[in-house]
């Protein structure tokens, strides 16, 4: 089927394109995903900090205003991480698929585990978090890749310390 194997190769290139224009030390990567953030998350990255905190039963994700006085970051991240919240409890990682990519680590994963993942929201002084629990052994190791790929690519804006 020669309409197939042309629109593999095409893929093919497109993805040897995309990876050789990120930089080895991977900053043409995350100013491509800071774009493509700041087109999906309504608050500003350069005035917020991503944390992501691995846990035994699944992990934590904080994002904080830099300035707890900045009242429109943080209800811009309550609102952003409330939706969030609602969408990944449906198997819906369209947002971080959109900034990440599909290929992202554990994405395909947690999407295809998501009645499996209890994930809850809470207000944090100066922003939001969402917990992620299962008891599933693989879908905890998804969510832990799932942290680690965020807080490589979110560079400066991520805290992955916890």
């Amino acid at each position: 089927m020669p309409g197939v194997r042309a629109r593999a190769a095409t893929a093919v290139l497109t993805v040897t394109i995309a990876v050789g224009a990120c930089g080895t030390d991977g900053s043409s990567r995350q100013d491509l995903v800071a774009e493509r953030g700041a087109q999906v998350m309504p608050f500003d990255l350069d005035a917020t900090t991503h944390d992501f905190e691995p846990t035994p039963d699944g992990g934590i994700q904080t994002v904080t205003a830099d300035d707890p006085g900045d009242l429109e970051q943080i209800q811009l991240i309550r609102q952003h991480l409330a939706e969030e919240r609602a969408a990944f409890a449906t198997g819906d990682f369209g947002d971080p698929i959109a900034i990440h990519g599909h290929d992202m680590p554990g994405v395909a994963e947690l999407t295809a585990g998501a009645d499996r993942i209890d994930v809850r929201y809470e207000d944090v002084p100066a922003g939001g978090r969402l917990h992620y629990a299962t008891v599933d052994g693989a879908l905890v190791e998804a969510i832990h890749d799932w942290f680690d790929a965020q807080t490589m690519d979110h560079g400066e804006h991520a805290d992955g310390q916890g």
